[in-house]
């Protein structure tokens, strides 16, 4: 690799020729020096939209370590984020934000119940981000009545008033929001699909997020514990549907870190906690509209199916990311209990009357 003089820029020009553009098998990863000095011209908008591209490329078929990643986190939140913390420590829950396209989106319903068990919990995407530009928790609040173009206090007071809070992209995040038409021109997802994720804007002391596989988990953990913007000091992902924080039927692997401890997994079976499904049976029309009336019947207590069951799990986990209960069968009997009482259904009216 070239040296590079003090004074000399690390522009991704020069990290494409000195570093990760010579393929995925050569390629070097970057310090976190260079990483960091990568992302803070990617936000001011400066690189010429060609190497911008390559850049992102070769980052993908390089794969981002966690230094990189943690690196691209904290400048994102030191450049573009702006939050904005609740009174209460809610659980963050940073789903993928382009969304899903076939199943129903049950962490608004997940989120509701968790709320109404006293766990409050912060939810965030953006508005049809690439490359899916699917359904995200926006939408499915949308459809439900709820406020959701809140400037970040807002989005704080939210959480206190309800337990369940929104925070949206373009308003906490517009550095990461105003890149939304080059990202789409990639065609492919990039690293900023993974970082956005990581914003953290309420400064949440838990992350609840999914993975495909566990490495995934494996490394955005070690990218939160190595963040130098936040100090998140619990971490509970899940292989979730079409890589959404909503648990996928049958056998999942459940990710759990506790700052000044190992990762541990351990794989749980759905159906011993009463989610005994197929994952085709989640499946639904129109993922927005019918989330919402999902949502709005199962917090009403009248639905006793699937989706019931899915959301009564889904909080459980939120519940015990949080450490609010010690094991996921108490969390999944606190949340039947919130929606047998009508504490969740009095959550879901407080937010449409924010």
């Amino acid at each position: 690799m070239t040296e590079v003089t003090a004074d000399e820029a690390w522009t991704l020009q020069r990290l494409m020729t000195d570093v990760v553009g010579s393929g995925p098998k050569s390629a070097e990863d970057m310090t976190r020096e260079q990483a960091t000095a990568a992302f803070e011209r990617i936000i001011d908008g400066a690189p010429d939209p060609t190497t911008l591209g390559a850049f992102w490329l070769a980052n993908r078929w390089k794969r981002n370590t966690p230094e990189e990643l943690a690196a691209y986190v904290d400048v994102m939140r030191a450049e573009s984020v702006q939050t904005a913390e609740p009174s209460v420590d809610p659980v963050d829950c940073g789903a993928n934000y382009d969304g899903k396209h076939t199943s129903a989106l049950l962490g608004v319903g997940a989120g509701v119940v968790a709320a109404a068990a006293g766990t409050p919990v912060v939810t965030h995407s953006g508005d049809r981000v690439p490359t899916q530009k699917a359904t995200a928790y926006k939408h499915v609040l949308d459809e439900l009545g709820v406020r959701t173009d809140l400037e970040p206090g807002e989005s704080a007071d939210m959480v206190d008033d309800t337990g369940f809070g929104f925070y949206y992209q373009p308003n906490f995040n517009p550095g990461v929001d105003a890149l939304t038409e080059r990202r789409e021109k990639m065609g492919v997802r990039t690293f900023v699909n993974t970082v956005e994720t990581l914003a953290n804007p309420a400064n949440a002391d838990v992350h609840l997020g999914s993975f495909y596989h566990l490495s995934f988990a494996v490394k955005m953990t070690e990218t939160l514990a190595a963040a130098e913007s936040q100090s998140v000091s619990r971490v509970l992902m899940f292989q979730g549907m079409e890589g959404y924080d909503d648990v996928r039927p049958g056998s999942t692997v459940v990710a759990e870190w506790s700052e000044g401890g190992e990762i541990d997994d351990f794989e749980i079976a759905t159906g011993d906690y009463g989610m005994a499904v197929e994952r085709e049976a989640l499946a639904v029309e129109d993922v927005a509209a019918d989330s919402a009336t999902i949502t709005e019947e199962v917090v009403a207590g009248e639905r006793d199916d699937q989706f019931a069951d899915a959301i009564a799990l889904n909080a459980a986990l939120r519940i015990y990311a949080r450490q609010d209960v010690e094991t996921i069968e108490e969390g999944l009997e606190m949340a039947r209990d919130t929606i047998a009482d009508g504490s969740a259904a009095g959550v879901l009216d407080d937010l449409r009357a924010f």
